[in-house]
C-alpha cells in the first residue's frame, strides 16, 4: 500500500503540473497581453505621455514575465561599460553604438526609442518555455540563513536557535532568512505554522496591483484589527501589525516607526497588517465545508429512503424533482433559490448587506452550494443501494427474518458506504465548481469570486495560481478517496499491480 500512495502521489503531481503548465501555455500565448491595461488606473493617467506610457508598459510586462527590459538608464550604463561610456543622445554614432551593443548580446535583444525624447532602450521576449520554467523553479522558496543578501548591512548576523521571544513566544528565530520565525506556535489554526517553505507564483496586477497572489488570497480583509501587541522592545501597545509576519528590511530604510516598535538596528521591522475579515482562502473554505456536509447530511439519507419505497410515490415524486433539479443550469438554480429562501427565510442576498460578522452572511452561499450537489448525491445513493437489495446476502439476510431497517444498517449501508468515500472528490469538485457562480452571485469574498473576477481582469497570474489550487484540491481528494474506501471496507487492498 505505501508503494501504491507513494505512486498515486507521484502521478498526483504529474497531472498538477500538467494542469498547471496548459492553463499557464494557453494564458500567456492566446490572451492578448495588452488587456492588463483595460483596468488599470495608472495606466489611463500615464497614456497621454508616449513615453511614461512606453516606459510603464514595459515595466509592467517585465514584472508579469513577458519581457526582459532594460530603460534608458540601465541601458546607457551597460552600454558604458562595455565601451567605456556614452550618452543617451540619440545621435547616429550613438545609435550605432547601441545597435552594435544589441547585436553582440544577441538572445532576441531589441533596440527601440522613446517617441518624444527619442532616448534608446531595449527589450527581449522572453520565450514561453523559459517563462514556464521559471514559474516552477521559483515556485518552492526555501527560506535559509543566506537569504538576504544586503550591502547596506555587512554585519548581518546568521543563524537559527530557538528562543523564547518577546513578540511570538518559544519559536524558531532567523537571521539572515526572509523570515524572522520560521516555526512558531500560537491560537491560531493550525495552531503550528512555519516559514521555512513557501509558495511563489508571482504578482497580482492589474487587480490588487504588485502584491504576490498567494498574499491577496490568504490575508484577511476589511477594515484593519487593533489589538494588544508585544513587540520585541517590551513595549505593549495596541497595533493592526501581525508580529508574526515580520520580513527582513534594511535597517537603512527604517523610519521612525519601525524603530519605535522595533529597536535601534532591528533588521526584520517589515510586517504585514491585522484584518477583521477572514481571507478568500477562509471565506471558500467555510462554505465549501459546510456545503460538503449539508449534500452528504441530505442526499445520504434522503437516496436510502427513495430505495427502500422503490417505485412507490415517495421515490416517483422525489426522483422527477431531483432530476429537474439536475437538468436545471448552475446559475438558474442559483437565482431561483436565491429568491425563493431569502423570501422565506429573511436572509441577506448579498454578502455585503450583513457582512463578515454575522453568520447570516454565509448561510446563503453554503446552504445553496450544498443544495446543488444533494440531487447527484441522493439519485446515485438510490442506484446503488437498489442494487445492493437484489445481491445474495441481502437475500439470504431476509430468509433469515431480519427487518428491512436492520438489513439496511447492518448490511447495506456499510457496503454503500464504499463508493460514497470514493464519491468525496466529485463532490469537492462540484464544491469548487458552484462556487465560481455562487460567490459572483452573492458577492461574496472568496476564491471563487476571485477567479471570476481574475479573468475578467485578465489578472493572469492569480488566475494560474487559482487554477493551480483548485487542480490541487481536486488532483489530491482522488488520492483521499481511495485511501478512505481501505477504512470504510478493509477487504480493500490498494497495490501497484490492481490499483485496487
Amino acid at each position: 500500500m505505501k508503494k501504491y500512495v507513494f505512486l498515486r502521489i507521484l502521478r498526483s503531481l504529474f497531472s498538477l503540473f500538467m494542469v498547471t503548465t496548459l492553463i499557464y501555455t494557453i494564458i500567456y500565448t492566446m490572451v492578448p497581453r495588452r488587456k492588463i491595461f483595460d483596468k488599470d488606473p495608472t495606466y489611463v493617467k500615464v497614456a497621454k505621455n508616449p513615453d511614461a506610457k512606453d516606459d510603464y508598459v514595459n515595466t509592467v510586462y517585465e514584472k508579469m514575465g513577458y519581457i526582459d527590459y532594460m530603460n534608458s538608464k540601465q541601458l546607457q550604463e551597460a552600454v558604458g561599460e562595455a565601451n567605456g561610456g556614452t550618452s543617451q543622445d540619440s545621435t547616429a554614432a550613438n545609435k550605432k553604438i547601441y545597435e552594435d551593443y544589441i547585436v553582440k548580446m544577441g538572445n532576441g535583444w531589441a533596440l527601440h526609442q522613446f517617441e518624444d525624447s527619442q532616448l534608446f532602450y531595449a527589450t527581449r521576449e522572453i520565450p514561453i518555455y523559459q517563462r514556464i520554467f521559471g514559474f516552477y523553479g521559483n515556485l518552492i522558496q526555501v527560506d535559509h540563513t543566506n537569504r538576504i543578501k544586503d550591502e547596506t548591512n555587512p554585519e548581518l548576523e546568521r543563524y537559527l536557535r530557538f528562543e523564547n521571544d518577546p513578540s511570538a513566544g518559544f519559536s524558531l528565530v532567523g537571521s539572515g532568512t526572509k523570515h524572522k520565525y520560521l516555526l512558531y506556535f500560537n491560537g491560531q489554526f493550525p495552531f503550528i505554522h512555519q516559514n521555512f517553505i513557501n509558495l511563489d507564483m508571482g504578482l497580482s496586477y492589474p487587480t490588487y496591483a504588485n502584491v504576490p497572489v498567494l498574499d491577496v488570497l490568504t490575508t484577511g480583509q476589511g477594515k484593519a484589527l487593533s489589538t494588544d501587541v508585544t513587540f520585541p522592545t517590551g513595549d505593549t501597545k495596541k497595533s493592526s501589525i501581525d508580529i508574526y509576519s515580520r520580513t527582513y528590511k534594511s535597517p537603512a530604510s527604517a523610519d521612525r516607526q519601525d524603530i519605535a516598535n522595533f529597536g535601534e538596528g532591528d533588521a526584520y521591522t517589515a510586517t504585514k497588517t491585522r484584518y477583521q475579515d477572514p481571507s478568500m482562502l477562509v471565506n471558500s473554505s467555510i462554505i465549501g465545508l459546510i456545503s460538503v456536509v449539508i449534500s452528504y447530511a441530505l442526499g445520504i439519507p434522503l437516496g436510502i429512503l427513495m430505495a427502500r419505497y422503490k417505485n412507490r410515490l415517495f421515490d416517483t415524486v422525489n426522483t422527477a424533482f431531483l432530476s429537474f433539479l439536475m437538468a436545471l443550469p448552475s446559475i438558474a438554480f442559483i437565482y431561483i433559490f436565491r429568491f425563493a429562501l431569502g423570501k422565506l427565510f429573511g436572509l441577506p442576498d448579498t454578502f455585503p448587506v450583513l457582512g463578515a460578522s454575522n453568520p447570516k452572511s454565509y448561510i446563503f452561499p453554503a446552504v445553496l452550494l450544498g443544495l446543488m450537489t444533494i440531487p447527484g448525491t441522493a439519485i446515485w445513493i438510490r442506484r446503488y443501494f437498489i442494487d445492493l437489495q437484489t445481491s445474495d446476502y441481502v437475500r439470504f439476510a431476509r430468509a433469515k427474518g431480519l427487518s428491512e431497517s436492520e438489513i439496511s444498517r447492518s448490511h447495506i449501508f456499510r457496503n454503500a458506504m464504499v463508493p460514497v468515500v470514493s464519491s468525496i472528490p466529485g463532490s469537492i469538485l462540484g464544491v469548487i465548481v458552484g462556487a465560481t457562480f455562487t460567490e459572483s452571485v452573492f458577492a461574496f469574498p472568496g476564491m471563487g469570486k476571485m477567479l471570476i473576477d481574475s479573468i475578467n481582469a485578465s489578472n493572469n497570474n492569480m488566475v494560474v495560481a487559482l487554477t493551480f489550487i483548485f487542480a490541487a484540491l481536486s488532483i489530491f481528494s482522488l488520492l483521499l478517496g481511495d485511501l478512505l474506501m481501505t477504512v470504510v471496507d478493509p477487504r480493500i487492498k490498494l497495490d501497484v499491480k490492481g490499483g485496487k
